[in-house]
């Protein structure tokens, strides 16, 4: 039997490989390592400068169908380069891995950022790793069908006792990695990330006492998904709309649209849920519910108002039960029907920010309760009849993973070195100012294809988009390296207000026009 090995072992012992790997040895494996995550976590949280190595393994775990309505959704594995703002600490080190090489530009790129500490010291603690390989598949997958790759993360760990495993999300196959590297998972378990899936997270919601629209869960067919939109006007006689939405899918992309009939009878029902509105333009009726078949969902109310936003907020659970507020945000919402995620504003509105903040703490407590350990998001629908009207908050999902509004917090820490001030929930630097940001995953021209890596930051340079440390505003890019091939580019631009940091996102993409007009 495979054990993890002890404190006291002098050696590195050679663990099975994946496939030798029986699935209960690994589920004891994996429970006897969860201890030593309470250590790393002090490490992690208090900003520690003892010894601590963060292995960082971005793999997109998710459903492949729906990746692939994601352009690009390859290069979204540089989203967590952010997290080498651990490398601020002079004894971390960070072992990171990709599908494909991560080009040296961008490296550098980032380590001149890191407030204190010389690219070149950054630069020797960092090892980078990649399986070379571009296919549709999860990161994790590759790596664990590669045992002299696996063995070369192994080796790049200084001491296994003070490491853990950070990734996008967490599964099955991030449990395995965990084990077989012989390092704790920061994620949840995935035991337990069915609480993060939407039919989980109205439950959760319910748990917490916390509003959520009307509508039901668990749906598994399409006369499911018929029989609770027949039930859900019933509870909610004027209802004009209703939202299908697959368990598991991300972005809005799994979404469909329902328009109520103007009878109530069998016929017309049947006859509208053929007419069901998917977000996604590929998407069609049959294959929609086949992965409705295999994964499940939900039907709720259109949440509709005079005023309608989408907050969310941040947070973590720790392995002692502690729930840290990390964030508030307003998402920016786009495409069919507004159920796209574009991108977001940091932080979310003074009207609403605390309520979203403490109605997010109460999910959390939830959460840490069932024992999950894990960063997530906590989305919400803000709704209101008129300006003088009170904002009423709707809790829309959990997403037990990182998202589209980790990565931009994570920037600005990364470039400012400061906090959240949980009390108003705005962020300061270590000066003092309180800083705002708008930010995208979806900044795309079909003119920006070509641009290599070098080209941008020439471009950025020369037009002093950086960002600068003396007015503690400016630009910092991520998803650099889909930039060519698909003309798709992230970005955060930090402003000292709302107003300021629109205006750099504005001029960042005026920039952009210019230098990418040829002929």
């Amino acid at each position: 039997m495979f054990r993890v090995p002890s404190r006291s072992a002098g050696v590195i012992p050679q663990p099975p490989y994946p496939s030798q790997l029986a699935l209960q040895d690994e589920l004891e494996a994996f429970e006897r390592l969860k201890p030593r995550l309470a250590e790393v976590w002090d490490l992690l949280v208090h900003d520690s400068e003892k010894p601590c190595t963060t292995v960082v393994v971005p793999s997109l775990t998710l459903d492949q169908a729906e990746l692939r309505k994601l352009d690009g959704a390859s290069y979204y594995e540089e989203r967590l380069l952010f997290l080498l703002i651990r490398l601020r600490n002079p004894r971390a080190h960070i072992v990171y891995v990709t599908s494909q090489p991560v080009h040296p530009d961008i490296i550098d790129y980032l380590l001149q950022h890191l407030l204190g500490v010389p690219a070149s010291h950054a630069r020797h603690r960092l090892t980078m790793l990649c399986a070379y390989d571009a296919s549709p598949r999860p990161l994790t997958e590759k790596i664990l069908e590669r045992p002299r790759l696996l063995q070369r993360i192994r080796y790049a760990i200084p001491n296994r006792e003070e490491a853990y495993l950070s990734v996008f999300n967490a599964t099955p196959l991030e449990r395995k990695l965990s084990v077989l590297l012989g390092i704790p998972l920061n994620g949840a378990d995935p035991a337990l990330t069915h609480l993060g899936s939407k039919s989980g997270s109205r439950k959760v919601f319910r748990e917490a006492g916390v509003v959520c629209p009307a509508g039901f869960e668990d749906l598994r067919d399409e006369q499911d998904v018929l029989t609770a939109l027949t039930d859900l006007r019933i509870l909610r006689p004027g209802l004009r709309k209703a939202v299908v939405k697959l368990n598991e899918s991300f972005s809005g992309e799994g979404n469909a649209i329902f328009h109520y009939p103007s009878g109530s009878g069998g016929i017309a029902m049947r006859r509208a849920i053929g007419k069901l509105h998917f977000i996604a333009p590929s998407e069609r009726r049959g294959a929609y519910f086949e992965k409705f078949a295999a994964m499940g969902g939900i039907v709720e109310e259109f949440v509709a108002g005079a005023e309608v936003r989408s907050p969310s907020a941040q947070l973590r659970t720790g392995p002692r039960g502690e729930v840290v507020p990390i964030s508030t945000h307003d998402q920016i919402l786009g495409g069919d029907e507004g159920q796209v995620f574009l991108g977001c504003r940091f932080p979310a509105d003074d009207e609403y920010r605390l309520a979203v903040q403490q109605t997010a703490q109460a999910v959390g407590e939830v959460l840490a309760s069932k024992g999950v350990v894990s960063r997530m998001g906590v989305d919400f629908m803000a709704v209101r009849a008129g300006p003088e009207q009170p904002w009423v908050l709707n809790a829309i999902e959990i997403n037990l993973r990182l998202g589209g509004t980790t990565h931009p917090f994570l920037a600005l820490r990364f470039l400012t070195g400061g906090e959240l001030d949980s009390a108003t929930g705005l962020f300061a630097t270590a000066s003092g100012r309180p800083k705002y940001y708008r930010a995208t995953d979806n900044l795309y021209a079909p003119r920006y294809r070509g641009l290599l890596p070098e080209d941008l930051i020439d471009i950025v340079t020369v037009n002093q988009l950086n960002f600068n440390y003396r007015t503690e505003c400016g630009v910092l890019f991520h998803l650099i390296g889909a930039l060519s091939q698909f003309g798709k580019l992230g970005l955060t631009a930090i402003g000292n207000s709302v107003e300021e940091a629109d205006a750099i996102y504005q001029r960042t993409l005026e920039v952009l026009e210019a230098e990418t007009v040829y002929g």
